[in-house]
């Protein structure tokens, strides 16, 4: 299964990547009004690490994990596994209870501006590839197999 990583030294914590997942998960689908009208939390956050007089940034996102924590502690089953190893998130049954963040190793499940739920990376497994990959300027993210990712790193 491909998965996002992330590669630090070549992050500039710009945020593109919340801004197209963002728009990407958005009801008009165009930047301008998503960022102007919508509420949509990203599933994708650039976080910042300080470390004597350097600053880097990096984004985290969902893992989908082999044995998700995020899935054993739903109460609802609104936290599934896809067919392709996706851990995906059904908004319809979800009831709010937050365990899922609670449980997540990475911090990577969000609750949503409404409250009532929570919003996690789905790779935009409708869409192909990743939003946030597409519109990374500096290719610090990318869509890969776990045997590509280690020729990288």
């Amino acid at each position: 299964m491909r998965k996002i990583y992330a590669f630090e030294s070549k992050c500039l914590g710009c945020g593109l990547c919340e801004i197209y997942c963002r728009t990407a998960h958005s009801r008009s689908k165009d930047i301008v009004k998503t960022h102007k009208r919508e509420s949509i939390t990203s599933a994708i956050v650039v976080e910042e690490i300080l470390s004597s007089s350097t600053i880097s940034y990096f984004a985290l996102q969902c893992r989908h994990c082999e044995n998700p924590k995020c899935i054993k502690a739903c109460i609802s089953g609104a936290m599934y596994k896809d067919d392709n190893g996706v851990v995906r998130n059904n908004k319809e049954k979800c009831v709010g209870c937050l365990s899922c963040v609670l449980v997540c190793p990475f911090g990577a499940i969000k609750k949503n501006d409404d409250g009532k739920t929570v919003s996690k990376c789905d790779l935009c497994v409708d869409s192909g590839e990743p939003f946030c990959i597409k519109n990374c300027p500096n290719a610090a993210i990318k869509f890969l197999s776990e045997d590509e990712a280690r020729v990288l790193k």
